[in-house]
C-alpha cells in the first residue's frame, strides 16, 4: 500500500501549497504526537529547523497541534538535521521533528519525523500516521494541553558532540579550511567546530536572511567553493547542504570530490583499523562502479540499496555494518549517529587527511570513476516504464553494455521523472544507451 504524503524523506512540497501547508503542518503535529502518546510519563517533541522564511510559520503550526494534544515541545532552533536526531535521543523525546527541504530552494519545505531512538520512522509508523491524518484530531482535555519552551544550548550540545567524534590524539592545527554552510542550518556550529578543533577557517554561505539558503552555495552548488579554495590557497574545502546532512569536499585545486571517493576513504581508513563492521560499506544503486572495484581490490563488499538514505540505513543496521551512504554525500557513520551526518563525516576526512600527510587531492582520490551519465525524463501520467517498446529498449541497451557496466532506469520518488542512469567502460557507448532509453521513454510518455 502506497504511501499518501509521506515521501522517501518524510513529507516536502512548495511552503503554502499541498501538503506543505499550515494546516497540513498541524495536523501532523496533532497525528504523530496522538501516535507517540504511549505511557503515562509527560510527552517531549523536539522540533528544529533549517533558515528558510516559512520554517517560522510551520514550527508555530507544529507546535499548535502537539500542544493540542497533550505534548510537550522543546523548540530548538536552526540546527542540523543530525543535530534533531541526537537531541531527541539524550533530552528522551518521544518524537524529534526537522523542518527542512534540505538542498531545495528556500520557497520550500519538509517535515521529517525521528522516534525515540533518533532514527527516521519506520513505514510502519509513517503509515499509521498517515491514517491519523484522516481521523478527527484526539484533542488533549484543557488541563492535559503540551506546553512548548525554547532551549539555548541545542548548538552547543550538538558542537560538543560533533568534537568528540574527531580522534583525541590529533588537531587540525595549520589546516586551512574553506566550509560553506550553504546559508543553512549549520552557519554556526560547523565553523565553530573547525575553529575549536584548531583549524583556520575560511567561511562561505554564513548570512542566512530566509531566502538564500542554498541558493547558489552548498553542496549541490559548490562552484563558490571551488573559487575561494584557490583565492585563499586553502587545504581542502567542505560543503554541506541546508541542513547540513550531507557533504561535498573540494581538494586543493578545485577539484570536486563526491560521495563515492569519501565513502571510500572512511572504508578503507576504518578498515585498516580494524574499526569497519559488517566487512563491507553500504551504498546506492547509483554509487559508481569504480567504487565497487576498489572496495573489492582491498576485500571489502559493496551492498546496494535503492535510493534514499533510509533504505542505506535500513541495510546498514540489517548486515551489522557501520560505514554507508549516497553518491550525493549523505554519508552514515552508526558508530556516532542516526541518520547522514555532513559535518560528523567531514570530521573524518579531515583526520584521514592529517594523518596522511599528503594532499587533498591525493588522500581523497581512491578510485578512477567509470563514465557514468544521468538523465531525467518528464512525463504527465501513465506508466512508461510498462510499454513494451521502452522495455525493448532498455533490454537492448543491456545487451549492448554486455557485463562491461550497468544500467538503471528508476522513477523518481519525489517528481514525475524516469531517471537513466548508465555507466561503462566507453563514454559513447554510455550517451548512445541512455539517449535511446530517453527517447523511446519520451515516445511513451
Amino acid at each position: 500500500m502506497g504511501r499518501k504524503y509521506f515521501g522517501t524523506d518524510g513529507i516536502r512540497g512548495l511552503t503554502n501549497t499541498a501538503p506543505m501547508t499550515p494546516e497540513m503542518a498541524m495536523r501532523v503535529g496533532q497525528a504523530a504526537g496522538a501516535h507517540f502518546l504511549r505511557g503515562d510519563h509527560k510527552h517531549r517533541v523536539v522540533v528544529g529547523k533549517d533558515t528558510r522564511l516559512s520554517g517560522y510559520m510551520m514550527e508555530s503550526a507544529l507546535i499548535a497541534g502537539f500542544t493540542s494534544v497533550g505534548m510537550d515541545v522543546v523548540m530548538v532552533g536552526p540546527v542540523p538535521t543530525p543535530a534533531v536526531a541526537l537531541l531527541t535521543r539524550s533530552m528522551r523525546a518521544d518524537l524529534g521533528v526537522m523542518i527542512s527541504a534540505s538542498h531545495n530552494p528556500f520557497h520550500d519545505n519538509g517535515i521529517k519525523l525521528f522516534g525515540p531512538d533518533g532514527y527516521k520512522l519506520s513505514d510502519e509508523d509513517e503509515r499509521a500516521i498517515e491514517a491519523l491524518l484522516d481521523e478527527p484530531p484526539l484533542y488533549a482535555a484543557p488541563e492535559a494541553i503540551g506546553r512548548s519552551k525554547k532551549i539555548e544550548d541545542a548548538r552547543g550540545r550538538y558542537i560538543h558532540f560533533a568534537k568528540s567524534t574527531f580522534p583525541d590524539h590529533l588537531r587540525l592545527d595549520g589546516l586551512k579550511v574553506v566550509v560553506d554552510c550553504a546559508n543553512g542550518a549549520a552557519y554556526t556550529v560547523a565553523p565553530a567546530a573547525l575553529w575549536e578543533l584548531g583549524a583556520d577557517v575560511t567561511e562561505i554561505g554564513v548570512g542566512p536572511n530566509g531566502f538564500n539558503i542554498n541558493a547558489d552555495v552548498g553542496s549541490t552548488k559548490p562552484a563558490a567553493l571551488q573559487a575561494k579554495v584557490r583565492e585563499t590557497g586553502a587545504h581542502i574545502g567542505i560543503a554541506l547542504d541546508g541542513d547540513a546532512d550531507r557533504l561535498i569536499v573540494v581538494d586543493e585545486t578545485g577539484t570536486i570530490v563526491d560521495g563515492d571517493q569519501l565513502m571510500a576513504l572512511i572504508a578503507t581508513s576504518w578498515a585498516k583499523q580494524g574499526r569497519l563492521r559488517g566487512g563491507s560499506l553500504v551504498a546506492t544503486v547509483m554509487s559508481n562502479l569504480g567504487l565497487e572495484r576498489r572496495l573489492k581490490a582491498d576485500g571489502i563488499g559493496l551492498v546496494r540499496t535503492g535510493v534514499g538514505d533510509r533504505y542505506v540505513l535500513e541495510a546498514m543496521r540489517e548486515k551489522g555494518c557501520n560505514v554507508g551512504g549516497e553518491q550525493s554525500g549523505h554519508i552514515i557513520l552508526s558508530d556516532y549517529a542516526t541518520t547522514g551526518d555532513g559535518l560528523v563525516a567531514a570530521l573524518q576526512i579531515l583526520a584521514c587527511l592529517v594523518e596522511s600527510g599528503e594532499p587533498a587531492s591525493r588522500t581523497l582520490k581512491l578510485f578512477d570513476p567509470l563514465p557514468q551519465l544521468l538523465k531525467n525524463v518528464r512525463f504527465s501520467g501513465g506508466a512508461p516504464l510498462d510499454n513494451a517498446s521502452v522495455r525493448k529498449v532498455i533490454a537492448d541497451g543491456e545487451a549492448r553494455l554486455n557485463g562491461s557496466g550497468r544500467l538503471l532506469i528508476r522513477k523518481s520518488g519525489t517528481e514525475p521523472l524516469i531517471r537513466v542512469m548508465a555507466e561503462g567502460e566507453d563514454p559513447a557507448l554510455v550517451e548512445a544507451v541512455v539517449d535511446s532509453i530517453c527517447e523511446a521513454v519520451k515516445q511513451a510518455a
